[in-house]
């Protein structure tokens, strides 16, 4: 038998053109699998694993999107030229939704429809109590297409119209934390009392707003191609948004925060930051919180949201993980770990960044879908490379 060549984690970011960070968040993320060497210390990598990896990446890609929507360059992230960290801390989420819906900044509140919260409350009762809080988004948002007997108008009044009050329906579907029916209250305070019985307080309402802000959109993430790829073939934009959920469900994307809830969890109830990262590395269990591959020296949202979370022993211990990645392998934390701070700080559960990250993302997906609506329909078709049994 043949010994597998096998490749430092040196070498396989020489090989991709990334740094070693960029490697270490790709095993992460499930994109390529590692295993250590003699002394227990690094990482290496089979090297007909970091081919396959390759050229599943040029298959993969999905070139002719072109969009105005955003821009991740030189460890920054923009919205239609707006610096999107600046926006979190300056501007409401309902503004920034507008923004991306259309060009402008305009601070329109989400209209509650009574019928609709109704039929959103309703529906999500029937639950179990196991439903997690991304399962009831799901259900209100097949719930309210069923209601809307024009949900197939995809022209820009109508969806931006249908994204206002599809949010504010979404997060009305939540059942209050204290069990008490809330009163009508601004958007980002409606969803806070819905993933927290804590008292909403000036500095949790702004770092939610900033983590909606934040999380509103990413260029082509996989969920936002999956958006795409149905308002191509022109579903209606609640299906488009069905579809981004469907996406952001996997434990590789929307859901990571919650993968990174326990460690920090440990990490303030346990022996410390260093010991959790230890006994992590020693599993070689991919550490969940850490590294992006768009962002080379960290990730801008992750460092926003940690600037306004108010200080104590989630935060110390988040920045002290941080630091202790950064040092010993170049890897930062990224938008799941603060996102699992917020949670954490604020008592929340550890679904709770899940379903912060699923509704902020929704204006986003729309964003992509008006885009998708003006271009040529079902223009997502790419070809299978077929490698089963040849037909006799």
């Amino acid at each position: 038998m043949t010994a597998q060549t096998l490749l430092t984690t040196e070498e396989v970011a020489i090989l991709l053109g990334v740094k070693p960070a960029t490697v270490y968040a790709y095993v992460s993320r499930g994109l390529l699998s590692s295993r250590r060497n003699a002394d227990g210390k690094n990482s290496l990598f089979a090297k007909a694993d970091v081919d396959a990896f390759v050229a599943g990446r040029k298959r993969t890609a999905t070139p002719g999107i072109q969009t105005g929507i955003t821009l991740i360059k030189d460890d920054n992230l923009y919205f239609r030229g707006r610096d999107a960290t600046v926006l979190a801390r300056s501007a409401s989420y309902e503004s920034v939704a507008s923004l991306l819906w259309t060009g402008e900044l305009d601070d329109v509140p989400f209209p509650v429809n009574p019928e609709l919260r109704s039929l959103a409350m309703s529906v999500t009762s029937r639950l179990p109590k196991t439903a997690r809080l991304t399962d009831r988004l799901r259900v209100t948002v097949a719930a309210a297409a069923a209601a809307d007997p024009l949900r197939f108008d995809t022209s820009p009044a109508a969806v931006v119209g249908t994204g206002r009050q599809l949010l504010a329906a979404m997060v009305q579907g939540l059942p209050p934390r204290n069990g008490i029916p809330v009163r009508p209250v601004p958007f980002t305070e409606a969803l806070w009392l819905r993933i927290t019985s804590e008292k909403p307080s000036e500095s949790g309402s702004r770092v939610l707003n900033a983590a909606l802000v934040l999380l509103a959109d990413h260029d082509i993430a996989a969920s936002t191609l999956a958006a795409r790829v149905a308002a191509s073939t022109r579903a209606h934009p609640y299906a488009v948004v069905g579809a981004g959920l469907a996406a952001l469900d996997g434990p590789l994307h929307g859901a990571a925060s919650g993968l990174a809830y326990p460690l920090l969890e440990e990490a303030v109830n346990g022996p410390g930051p260093v010991a959790t990262i230890s006994d992590r590395l020693r599993s070689g269990v991919p550490v969940p919180g850490f590294g992006h591959p768009l962002y080379r020296n960290g990730d801008p949202r992750a460092v926003t949201l940690f600037e306004l979370l108010d200080d104590g022993p989630v935060k110390d211990a988040a920045l002290q993980l941080d630091a202790t990645m950064r040092t010993r392998s170049g890897t930062p934390a990224n938008v799941d770990l603060a996102l699992a701070a917020l949670a954490l700080h604020h008592g929340m559960t550890a679904d709770a960044g899940e379903a912060i990250f699923a509704v902020g993302r929704t204006a986003g997906w729309l964003a992509h879908a008006l885009e998708e609506y003006s271009d040529r329909p079902s223009r997502f078709r790419p070809s299978g490379a077929y490698a089963g049994t040849q037909p006799a």
